[in-house]
């Protein structure tokens, strides 16, 4: 049974007051989680995100404002309130200025902390044009990583910048642009996709833009491309690093004058999109190798999103897993009800380098040829093996190069330059390496 009741995590190191908060804001109808210190409150983040946090500043260990960086950093649209002694007033205002919701002084006014939550969550909602967590729905996930990225969706779904997303092919670039579609004020408008490196480079920029009939051969009558159609709405441009390069020298002008030519016409409209783009591949690299435009770059890369690999979320794993098995049971008119232990085992410690996608591939085969309620080992290790494909040379260095570079950057705790001398680099040279992976040092520390 679903608990529709807003979700708060209070952190406090006095377990008596702990008590009585609890008891009072579960009489006030939230659903509340309490724990002692800033490092079960981390653990708790963890597994779930609450919809506003309540914590004390000054505790054993992570303090309040230890926690509220730590939470900042994360999950930057999480509302925090800190509760402080007269004593560490000082601190709270300080806190305020970097981002703190609210701060309460002890002993606290009860009816005063309920007003403050009830401002805090209704600031916390979420994006205009978002009904409630609806726009999430198609991403299931339970990891702090993933939980971070739909945070950033959140902040930025209320405007109308240019957004690229990065990552891994097969990890859900396209589901999340539709989450950052749906978040914002234009989720009731279309939202429309096309892959830039599937589609002869003609047709796509007949498809992108549009044609008059007789433009070229085959124009047999007039069409409206994406641009007109996604009108008031959102355009995702899926793998634009395989654009060619006279198709970015259009997609620029069109972004910069905000009007689409269609092939073969003499007139330009007028549009209003919102444009998401995502690559699995290393664009700064591309634009110094002169493969993609670096104005077109500034221009797409305005906030940018980083999805992990499945690999990168192994917790998300039996989630994903028994999601998939529900639906593909219902597809398949099969009552299949879960994994096998053993099974299960082993899908949380496959490679994927397909991700996501590949994940659903193998569930799917398992799925079909089941004859069995519980999916048994020997059908998941049929589908991992039959689905093992041989990956690109340039993917395989690059997923090297990073899992090296994690590795590294957590044996050194995050010290660039004790890694860059276990790498045999130099600092300049290893720093570069990073920033083409997207890691930041501070994470490891």
């Amino acid at each position: 049974m679903s608990d529709d009741r807003s979700r708060l995590l209070v952190v406090d190191d006095d377990a008596a007051l702990l008590r009585l908060m609890t008891m009072r804001l579960e009489a006030a109808g939230y659903a509340v989680t309490a724990v002692d210190s800033g490092e079960r409150a981390l653990a708790e983040l963890a597994v779930g995100r609450p919809q506003l946090v309540i914590t004390d500043m000054r505790m054993p260990g992570m303090n309040g404002a230890a926690l509220f960086d730590a939470i900042q950093r994360d999950f930057p649209s999480l509302p925090v309130i800190v509760l402080t002694a007269h004593g560490t007033i000082p601190d709270a205002v300080d806190a305020t200025r970097h981002g703190v919701f609210s701060y309460l002084t002890k002993p606290y006014e009860p009816a005063f902390l309920l007003a403050e939550i009830e401002r805090g969550l209704k600031i916390g909602a979420g994006a205009p044009g978002g009904a409630g967590e609806d726009w999430r729905a198609g991403i299931v996930t339970c990891n702090a990583s993933m939980e971070a990225v739909l945070a950033q969706v959140r902040l930025l779904a209320a405007g109308n910048a240019s957004v690229l997303i990065r990552g891994p092919s097969g990890s859900g670039k396209e589901l999340l642009a539709k989450a950052l579609h749906l978040a914002g004020p234009r989720g009731n408008a279309r939202f429309l996709a096309v892959n830039c490196g599937a589609i002869p480079e003609q047709l796509l920029e007949s498809e992108l833009f549009g044609h008059l009939k007789g433009s070229f051969t085959g124009a047999v009558r007039d069409h409206r491309g994406l641009f007109q159609e996604a009108q008031g709405g959102t355009l995702f441009l899926d793998e634009i690093g395989d654009m060619p390069m006279p198709l970015q020298v259009k997609l620029l002008r069109v972004l910069e004058e905000r009007q689409v030519r269609p092939v073969g016409s003499t007139r330009s409209f007028p549009i209003d999109v919102r444009i998401v783009s995502a690559t699995h591949r290393p664009l700064e690299q591309d634009f110094a190798e002169n493969r993609f435009r670096e104005d077109l770059y500034y221009r797409l890369n305005v906030a940018t999103l980083v999805l992990p690999s499945l690999a990168e979320r192994r917790d998300d794993i039996p989630l994903l897993a028994n999601h998939f098995l529900r639906t593909l049971g219902e597809r398949y008119g099969k009552p299949v009800g879960g994994f096998a232990p053993m099974a299960m085992d082993m899908l949380i410690g496959a490679p994927w380098p397909g991700n996501v996608r590949q994940l659903y591939n193998v569930v799917e085969q398992a799925v079909a040829l089941s004859i069995t309620p519980v999916i048994p080992p020997g059908l998941i290790q049929n589908a991992l093996r039959d689905d093992q494909r041989m990956e690109s040379l340039e993917n395989a260095r690059m997923r090297f190069e990073r899992d090296y570079l994690v590795r590294t950057l957590r044996i050194t705790g995050g010290n660039v330059s004790h890694a860059a001398r276990l790498a045999k680099r130099n600092r300049t040279e290893f720093y570069k390496l990073l920033q083409r992976h997207h890691l930041e040092p501070s994470r490891f520390k």
